[in-house]
């Protein structure tokens, strides 16, 4: 028996049994074998109003059924051969490889069974604003930044930083905050993974910017919002009279990062009040067209969230989280704890938290 990897592939058939436990997996087979009495009659063509789309759904939930199912006669496969195979064996390098191919088969599968939602399989516009507080609110969004930043670079995610403006001035131990920054995060279904992020984190702590050494409750928010692609946006229409459109410098915390030149862009769209912005390209044309079209995309997402709250208001569905609740603490004095306050999930591992492990925290509110 290959000792070195049963510990992982026995952890692979748990999270396989988890999954298959998720009531949206459970879910697909009822849903295949009603769609499947409904194709079957002989009068599908002709009753019902569009059997393109039904059968196009049926054949997306087949696909996924198959590939749950190919995922399990996999592992089936390889827990046998891990059963045959000693460590010290050259077949022992082919166990290995295979199980780094299905941990990253399973990431995927997990994906596509659990963010079904409309929007899930996006890219990503997370923004980060230092609520009310001064220094240590701006502080606070600066170590926001830092977690999400490094989670993504443990996820191999590529992102870009569309725009950022930082504290005025330099804080004490040199510190540099940030009152607000916007980045893209363009890998496929980041969105459905991170949506749930949005909302306000607070932390406790001891500031730094107190002389007497106080404990301070400081906020800042985190919106989460999908990367929408001209699809998506082809029936939206704006009237250039909607529009509100600065110029300003790039900021940043200074020497050659501050550019000499206002070729940063900001639009705001009067009807809803959203804004956008953009300084990551050299020119002002540049930054208007990423700015055009990443507020585009926050009407479109507005519009819809909108009418998700009206509808959930009409039947009486009032559990809908808006945008600025509190959604999770991060306490380091007088005791170290992290709480989500939705799920209740919490550790006190508070330093690998923020240097970006948050996965178990993502994974609890989406049940995967």
């Amino acid at each position: 028996m290959n000792k070195d990897s049963f510990p992982k592939i026995e952890f692979l058939e748990l999270r396989l049994l988890n999954l298959e436990k998720n009531t949206k997996v459970k879910g697909i087979n009822q849903e295949i074998k009603e769609l499947d009495a409904r194709i079957n009659q002989l009068d599908f063509w002709d009753k019902e109003d569009k059997p393109a789309i039904l059968q196009q759904q049926f054949n997306g939930l087949k696909n996924k059924k198959n590939l749950l199912d190919i995922f399990k006669k996999e592992l089936a496969d390889l827990v046998e051969l891990s059963a045959l195979v000693d460590a010290d064996t050259p077949e022992n390098h082919q166990v290995n490889e295979k199980l780094g191919l299905l941990e990253d088969e399973f990431e995927d599968l997990e994906k596509q069974l659990i963010l079904t939602e409309k929007y899930d399989g996006k890219g990503t516009i997370l923004t980060i604003k230092a609520g009310a507080g001064g220094r240590d609110a701006e502080d606070w969004a600066s170590i926001l930044w830092r977690m999400y930043q490094r989670y993504l670079e443990r996820k191999d995610w590529h992102f870009s930083v569309l725009s950022q403006q930082y504290s005025d001035g330099v804080s004490v131990e040199s510190r540099i905050g940030i009152k607000e920054i916007n980045l893209e995060i363009k890998e496929p279904f980041s969105y459905g993974l991170l949506k749930n992020e949005n909302g306000v984190h607070r932390l406790v702590r001891v500031s730094p910017f107190s002389a007497k050494q106080l404990r301070h409750t400081s906020f800042a928010s985190v919106e989460v919002m999908p990367k929408l692609d001209n699809l998506d946006l082809k029936d939206l229409e704006i009237k250039p009279e909607e529009l509100k459109i600065d110029f300003f410098r790039s900021s940043g915390p200074g020497g050659q990062n501050v550019n000499k030149r206002e070729t940063a862009v900001r639009i705001t769209h009067l009807p809803t009040g959203l804004i956008a912005s953009s300084q990551v390209e050299r020119t002002q044309l540049a930054n208007r067209k990423i700015a055009f079209n990443l507020l585009l995309a926050k009407i479109c997402f507005f519009k819809e969230r909108e009418r998700k709250i009206e509808v959930s208001n009409i039947s009486g569905d009032r559990k809908i989280v808006s945008f600025g609740s509190q959604i999770r603490s991060y306490t380091l004095y007088p005791y170290k704890l992290i709480k989500d306050h939705r799920t209740y999930f919490e550790t006190n591992k508070v330093e690998e938290v923020l240097d970006g492990d948050i996965d178990n925290f993502i994974k609890a509110e989406i049940s995967l």
